[in-house]
Parts: C-alpha cells; structure tokens; sequence
C-alpha cells in the first residue's frame, strides 16, 4: 500500500465525516419534504373528492342516465385541484356506465385492480365502523409522470368514484430540493476540506517542527530546541522534548569528555612509556648479544624479558596508533603501489614465503599508503597464520575502481559468536590464551587503516573449511587524502609493520 501523509489522511477524514454528515442531513431533510408534500397534496386533493362526490351525486337519481352521470364527472372535474374523475354506476335499463372526465387519460384501465377491489368491498358495519365502505389511495406511474389515484363508493346504491391527479408539479418540487441538497452537500464538502486544511495545518505544523527537530538532534546537532507556546498537548510535548534534549546534551558532554580524557591518558601514557622502553630495549638487545656466553640458568630469563620487551614495544605502538585513529590525526602518504608487489614484500620480510600462498597479477597499480597497507597485509596475514591453519592464500583481484584482497586459512574457522567481535579492540576468542598472543589490537588497527583508505574489512567462514578475510579498497584514494598531510611522514609513527593480530579467531 502506498504511504499516505498525515496531512491528506486527516483531509480524507474530515472529507469522509463532512460527507457522510451532509448525505444523511440532505437524505433525511429530503424524505421529510417529500413526505411532507406529497402528504398534503393527496390530502388536499381526496378531501376535496369526497366532498364533490358527495354534492356531485347526491341529487342524481337512483338509475341516472350515462349523461347525468357525465355531466357530474366533468363538474367534479371543474374543482382547484385539478384532477380527472370517472364515475361509474348502473344507468337505466340496467347497463354499465362508465363517465371519464378525460377518455383518453383516464379510464378503468388505469386504475389498478387491488384498489378497485378495496373500493367495491363491503365492510361489516358496527361501533367502530360506521360506514361499509371507505375511500382508498394508491400512487402509479403513466408514461414515467407520477399520479395519485383514488377511489370511494356512494353509500346507499350510488355510483363508484375515482380520481387521477398528476404529481408532476410535486414531483419538479422534489427534484428541484434533491439538486438544492446535493449543492448544499457539495459546498459542505468543500468546506470541510477547507477547514481540514486548516485544522492540520494548526496540528501538523507543531509536529513538523518536532520531527525537523529530532532529525537535527539525531544528526548531531544536540543544543536543538524547540519555541514552546500554548499549554495543550503538543506544548507539553515540546517542553518534554527540550527536557530530554538537555539531559541528552548534558549527558553527551560528560561522555565525550571522558573519552577524551581517556584518549589523552592513553596517549600521555604511550609517550611517556618510549622514553623508558627505548633504553630497555637497547639493554635488551646486548642481553640477547651476550646470550651465548650466559650461565644456562638465566638464558631462559633474558630470552623472556627480550620478548617481553618487544610485546610491550608493539603495544605501546599500537596504543599510539589507536589514539591517532580516535583523535582524527592519521593522515594517508599516499605512493603508486603494485599490489602484487606488496603482498610479496610483506610476505618475504616476516619469513612467511614457506606458509602463505599468493594468487596475484603482476601490474596491478593502486594508488595507496605503502606502509598503512603493509601493516593490514601483516595484520590479516599474521592472523591466519596463528589461529588458522595451512596454507594461508592470498589473492588479489580488480573490479573496476575497487581493488580486492581475500585472506583465507584452513583452519578449523570462526565461532558463529565471535564472528561479530573480530573487529572490536582488545577482543579475543578465549580468555584462556596465553599473553604471548597479543593484546587484541592488530585487526582493530587493520579496519581503521582499511577505513581511512575509503574501503573495509570483512570476516567470514568459507563453506569449505577456514576463515577468510576481504579486505577492499579503492583503487586511488587521493580523494580521502585531501586536506591532510601527504609527506611529512607524520602517519609513520603507526603500528609496527610486523605486530599481526590474533583478535580474529
């Protein structure tokens, strides 16, 4: 069903009550004056039949002749209500007579043969009867023109009587009221779509503004608020929603000040962690020199503190990284790149040749950020590769202006729960993992290097085995490294190249 607006429904419903309201008004108002008038011409008309039959034939004799009785017809006929008689009764001699006032309008045949029986039917006489016959009315139609016809008996063995009026002019008169109704509801129905114009006008307009107001509010726009005038409904309701817009705002500014002292620590805490770990590293390093000629005792201990050291020196960079992302400060130095290149590159630097497979064509040439699109190669490779199984294959393809890179394993895949959570920071599969097995950062760094190049990551089982991972990005993303810096190199402070995540499974 098409969608309908508020406006034109309440239009509809004023139109249809309007409606409804007018027809039954003008339906009622019209059988009322139908009634009315048809009620007193038929009355006007057999009061003054009765009355004429009565002075018309009480001086004929008992067996008038045929002329006595047409003479009679016409005077009766002579009367204001304009109506045609015919007299019929036994003339002398003993023969049927039958005197119409009009022969070629009216006579016995037109009158209808209930009503002739009714006529000529005698009834009992007694205390609330007095009379054995009475005067009876019907309405037919002639050749489509309405008519009332009428007939009564002379008590006593005189003749039988009957009338024929037309109701033409009765009829004009009610058709002339039909069309001065159906005016009257036609100018009611336009009135009312005048008046539910207006009425949703006055109602709708406050609504409007409510709904530009919580769409601004949704976008962002959080010291929205509405004029508030009146004290009906839609006042209460725009009190209730300014009420709800502060709180929010207030609620809003708390949050987004906590998280922006949360970035702060974290970044603070970063930087002031290199200092120190700058110089353990260096006295790592000659320790891992010297390990050779340590006592075997304590070669373990400093084999363990040098891989310590380097966890902490990848999550300190990771740290910094995510602040970066979070801040809005990662900015893309972008290079032409051939694709296939890189992958090889990234491969071959962490000695992974032996376990990854790659499916890629030589010259295809994107323009990207090199080193932001190594640290996502190492991130998804160096995933498969711990949590996945062999081989891990990676195929590059082309379409069009997208460029795309499937990362799969053979491996026994991602749980249906964790699939939602890959992405997220800090995540990781089972709490029972060992600490060696990072900290839960590298596909989160991944996706927010794949969504500053303009493109993303998703995660997936293979229907034949293994997790693969899609990674898509635009073939130049010039267009999204505009405004920021390209060549200060800034951007190089990000993840070390080689620090995978295993957050993925």
């Amino acid at each position: 069903m098409r969608w309908i607006s508020l406006r034109l429904r309440l239009m509809l419903v004023f139109a249809l009550v309007a409606l409804a309201a007018a027809v039954s008004a003008s339906a009622i108002a019209y059988w009322l004056n139908r009634d009315a008038v048809l009620t007193r011409t038929q009355d006007a008309a057999l009061d003054d039949f009765r009355k004429s039959l009565q002075d018309n034939t009480g001086s004929l004799p008992l067996a008038p002749t045929c002329q006595e009785l047409q003479a009679a017809a016409d005077r009766m006929a002579g009367t204001s209500q304009k109506y045609e008689v015919l007299l019929i009764g036994k003339a002398r001699g003993g023969a049927d007579c039958a005197a119409p006032s009009n022969r070629d309008l009216f006579t016995l045949k037109v009158v209808p043969r209930s009503l002739q029986a009714a006529v000529e039917r005698e009834r009992r006489t007694d205390e609330s009867n007095r009379y054995p016959y009475h005067l009876y009315w019907q309405r037919i139609t002639l050749d489509g023109k309405p008519y009332l016809v009428g007939g009564a008996k002379v008590i006593g063995g005189g003749p039988t009587g009957y009338l024929l009026k037309s109701l033409e002019n009765e009829r004009a008169d009610l058709n002339s009221l039909a069309w001065s109704l159906g005016i009257a509801t036609g100018l009611a129905l336009i009135g009312s779509a005048l008046l539910a114009q207006a009425a949703a006008s006055t109602v709708l307009r406050p609504v409007q503004r409510l709904g530009d107001a919580a769409r601004r509010l949704g976008e962002g726009k959080l010291d929205t608020r509405l004029q508030v005038s009146g004290t009906d409904e839609l006042a209460d309701l725009s009190r209730t929603f300014n009420r709800t817009a502060e709180a929010l705002q207030k609620r809003v500014e708390e949050l987004s000040a906590r998280e922006a002292a949360s970035r702060r620590f974290v970044a603070d805490m970063s930087h002031e962690l290199r200092t120190p770990l700058t110089a353990i590293t260096a006295v790592t390093e000659v320790l891992e020199d010297e390990a050779d000629n340590l006592d075997p005792m304590i070669a373990p201990a400093v084999q363990l503190v040098v891989s310590e050291t380097r966890r902490l020196g990848t999550l300190v960079e990771n740290l910094m990284e995510v602040t970066r992302f979070d801040a809005g400060t990662a900015r893309l130095v972008l290079d032409d790149v051939d694709v296939a290149d890189q992958v090889t590159a990234c491969i071959d630097a962490r000695a992974w040749l032996d376990a990854v497979e790659v499916d890629a064509e030589r010259g295809i040439v994107a323009r990207l950020d090199p080193r932001r699109l190594d640290v996502i190669l190492a991130n998804l490779i160096g995933n498969a590769l711990k949590h996945g199984g062999s081989p891990v294959r990676v195929s590059v393809r082309e379409s069009g202006e997208s460029l795309r890179i499937d990362v799969r394993d053979h491996g026994p895949g991602i749980p249906e729960d964790v699939l939602p959570h890959v992405f997220d920071r800090f995540y990781k599969a089972s709490a029972s993992r060992p600490r060696s097995e990072g900290s839960g950062l590298g596909l989160s760094i991944a996706l927010e290097n794949a969504h500053i190049h303009g493109g993303g990551i998703t995660a997936a089982n293979h229907p034949e085995g293994g997790a693969v991972f899609t990674l898509t990005l635009p073939r130049d993303a010039a267009a999204l490294a505009e405004g920021g810096d390209r060549t200060d190199g800034t951007a190089r402070d990000g993840a070390a190249p080689d620090s995978a995540q295993e957050n993925g499974q």
